[in-house]
């Protein structure tokens, strides 16, 4: 098996690669979504439901498997062979924790979906213009941890 990991370790770091830039487009552009939502959509109007169709579309289709693929390739790559030194894993840590934010503010959107579902949302705009920074600030802890490894 970790043969197979290293025989395929260009081709999982490339999907890696390409689900994380769809993981993120879709977590940079669903909270501008809800600024919308909540700053212009009359619950039951027109722009309600297509925000609704348009938040669950990009949801089901862009974040969720993206963000599924992100996780599989990206432990492919960590039990791959060579490339995650094992000895001397800070940065691996610490960048687990960046990811596994990332994660709990995949599923905090999800959250917030149900609640313009419902008609039950009560957060501001504002609230989700601060939201949408998150997965910038994230990705920088991320980014860095991978590529410059400082722990």
């Amino acid at each position: 098996m970790l043969d197979l990991l290293s025989a395929l370790y260009p081709w999982t770091k490339s999907l890696h690669i390409m689900s994380v830039i769809a993981w993120m487009a879709g977590l940079f552009y669903l909270p501008r979504l809800y600024v919308y939502h909540a700053e212009r959509a009359t619950a039951g109007g027109e722009l309600d439901e297509t925000l609704k169709v348009m938040e669950e579309k990009l949801l089901k289709v862009i974040i969720n498997p993206a963000g599924v693929a992100t996780w599989i390739f990206g432990l492919a790559l960590a039990f791959t062979p060579g490339i995650v030194d094992w000895t001397d894993i800070g940065w691996f840590h610490v960048k687990l924790v960046f990811v596994s934010a990332m994660t709990w503010f995949h599923h905090a959107l999800m959250k917030w979906r149900k609640e313009f579902l419902a008609g039950t949302n009560q957060r501001p705009g504002r609230f989700y213009r601060m939201m949408n920074e998150v997965p910038t600030l994230l990705m920088f802890g991320i980014v860095i941890m991978a590529v410059v490894k400082p722990f």
